[in-house]
């Protein structure tokens, strides 16, 4: 029976093996406190690559800032960190208050840790993430301080404090121009979050970033450092308001930035926007043609050609028709005749009209490729976001600058599919929680999502704390909470199968305490000994998910609590993960687990009964399922 790691991914481990894919020759050992480790040996590789080395004070194009060695640092770091569940903040599939049944993810927690704490769990499995990170324009208030001087997961207890019911909360920052770093802070914070981003997404996923004229020359370099400049889609500019600001200094800013990458281009497809009504009404039928509406289009193109001199007689008159000199028919003599005999050829209500093409609504692309503009009176603007928020909220605000639900919806057109998981991991207002809630009951699409916010502390004196919000996570729980209920009376009948409500989980520090053992150090005799390695105010629950971190299980599968011989058994996916954290487990327990014949098996350590039981383990599992990982924590 082996341990679980207990810990997120090694970004530095990970990238060490993968130059030992490419050059196993450069991969060596080396001591490091009082442990062999794997290593990369610079000298082989430098050797390898000696021809496109770049040195010292060699010119070379370069994107820098201060401290990006330590945020590449950051983004590698592992932590030891876990996620907990809140049930009583989570809601059901169909809405019901603390079910935990939904497949949707809120987790509230600073961004950088949850996305390493989910790295391996989503490793690939990411469609589309949407962010809309702070856009340090020198007056926001700014919460991410990273601290690259602590050691790896000790930010968030750094930076926070708990409230009375133990959760985590952050308090803000100003970023001002005056900072002598105020573009240095703001790449620390968005470079690693973005590297580790990068891993979740799906070979055909695609990342879209909100941002302004402040950062967006920045975002593009490091986005095309992280993603690669090939893998660049497009810049989409938005009509975020709509109105003329006739009291601007220089000129009236009406819009804003969305920089679109691909996890690799070449897998990576647009999907169409659907047709409007506008584009479908200039569709007529005018002489009832059983293949339905149509416009007409031009026969004559420029340019003289062989045979493009002809003359096109109308069957209803007889009036003939020729093009003028310089030009040509677009089809041959034979093929017009054709068209003429099939009633595709339009010559007017008399049939004395020029000839032009009949170009059926039937025949056309269903939908239209999107371009790079998006106009307001199109996908909304700020004040139809506030409206949004107002109509949610009874009328209040609570939120500065929110993006419209149909703004987030085309993006979701585009970029994902009617199975596709979504992350947000600068959550905020919760707009993507709610466009993909929408789209899914207009479409009877299955989308997923996985919002990650900060608790920042709302201010004192905004009308959110008055209303008893204690931060920003309260209120984007409360909007989804609300939203999904108003999308699913809308729904009526078509509300079946809608999954309107969220796991909530909360970043904390890890379950184990600092008596953890080490893989190295467990012996077999040693394996449940009476020593708790469990911090007292952990649940049964809070393991189960770190053990769901830790073995890459999905943190939205189904959880089923059993009864098995007296214990409680957490059964994951349908068996495919057994778990038991009593203490007193029996070779009877045992016995029942093995011979449900799961893929994992998980216990806590120091649970058997008795020296008895814990000998026994191993053989009752050998004699029932061999083929079972045993694991314990």
């Amino acid at each position: 029976m082996d341990k679980l790691k207990m810990h997120s991914v090694d970004g530095v481990a990970r990238n060490v093996e993968e130059v030992g894919r490419l050059f196993p020759n450069a991969v060596t050992e080396v001591m490091r406190d009082g442990k062999v480790v794997r290593a990369i040996d610079f000298d082989v590789l430098r050797q390898e690559l000696s021809r496109e080395i770049v040195e010292g004070r060699t010119e070379r194009y370069a994107f820098t800032w201060p401290d990006k060695s330590a945020a590449i640092l950051a983004a590698n770091a592992p932590i030891a960190a876990t996620l907990r569940p809140a049930r009583a903040e989570s809601v059901g599939r169909d809405g019901t208050e603390g079910g935990f049944d939904s497949e949707n993810l809120y987790i509230e927690g600073d961004n950088l840790d949850v996305l390493k704490l989910l790295q391996e769990t989503y490793l690939g499995k990411v469609k589309m993430i949407y962010i809309d990170p702070p856009y340090n324009t020198g007056n926001d208030s700014f919460v991410y301080d990273d601290d690259f001087a602590m050691a790896g997961g000790d930010f968030h207890a750094a930076n926070a404090w708990r409230d009375e019911d133990g959760a985590m909360q952050y308090d803000l920052r100003a970023n001002n121009v005056s900072n002598g770093r105020f573009h240095t802070d703001w790449l620390n914070m968005i470079y690693p979050r973005l590297r580790v981003a990068k891993s979740l997404l799906a070979d055909d996923g695609v990342i879209f970033i909100s941002v302004d004229d402040n950062e967006v020359h920045n975002m593009k370099k490091v986005c095309d450092e992280i993603f690669g400049e090939i893998n660049f889609i497009a810049t989409i500019i938005w009509q975020k308001i709509h109105s003329i600001k006739n009291d601007a200094r220089y000129f009236s800013e009406n819009h804003e930035y969305v920089l679109v990458y691909a996890k690799e281009s070449e897998n990576f497809s647009v999907n169409l926007l659907p047709r409007t009504a506008d584009m479908n009404s200039r569709y007529k039928n005018m002489d009832n043609d059983p293949r339905g509406a149509w416009q007409s289009g031009d026969l004559v193109a420029s340019g003289e050609r062989t045979n493009g001199h002809y003359i096109v007689v109308s069957p209803q008159t007889g009036k003939e028709f020729d093009v003028p000199q310089g030009k040509h028919w677009v089809y041959s003599e034979e093929n017009m005749a054709q068209l003429i005999a099939d009633n595709q050829i339009w010559f007017g209500l008399d049939g004395n009209s020029f000839p032009r093409k009949k170009r059926f609504l039937s025949d056309v692309q269903d939908g239209r490729t999107p371009n790079t503009l998006w106009l307001s009176v199109d996908v909304g603007h700020n004040q139809t976001a506030t409206r949004e928020v107002k109509s949610v909220f009874e009328g209040e605000k609570y939120f500065e600058f929110p993006k419209p639900v149909t703004y987030l919806k085309q993006m979701l057109i585009v970029g994902s599919d009617k199975d596709a998981l979504v992350l947000d991991f600068f959550s905020g207002s919760a707009t993507t929680a709610h466009a993909v809630m929408q789209l899914n009951a207009e479409d009877g699409g299955h989308r997923k999502f996985i919002m990650v916010q900060l608790p920042e502390v709302t201010d004192e004196k905004s009308e959110a704390a008055k209303a008893g919000y204690a931060n920003i996570c309260e209120i984007g729980k409360e909007r989804i909470r609300r939203a999904g209920a108003k999308i699913a009376t809308e729904a009526g009948e078509k509300a079946a199968g809608l999954d309107i409500g969220f796991r909530c989980l909360r970043l904390d520090s890890t379950n184990m305490n600092e008596v953890y053992y080490s893989p190295d150090t467990v012996t077999q005799e040693g394996l449940f000994a009476q020593v708790d390695n469990v911090k007292e105010d952990r649940t049964p629950e809070d393991l189960l998910f770190q053990t769901m971190l830790d073995l890459g299980i999905l943190l939205s599968a189904p959880i089923v609590t059993e009864e098995i011989a007296g214990r409680r058994v957490f059964n994951v996916a349908d068996g495919f993960l057994l778990a038991c954290f009593d203490r007193g487990v029996t070779d009877e327990t045992v016995t029942a687990i093995a011979k449900r014949k799961p893929y994992y098996a998980v216990f806590r350590d120091a649970s058997m009964e008795s020296d008895s039981a814990l000998t026994n383990f191993d053989q009752i599992f050998a004699a029932y399922s061999s083929a079972t990982v045993r694991k314990v924590l």
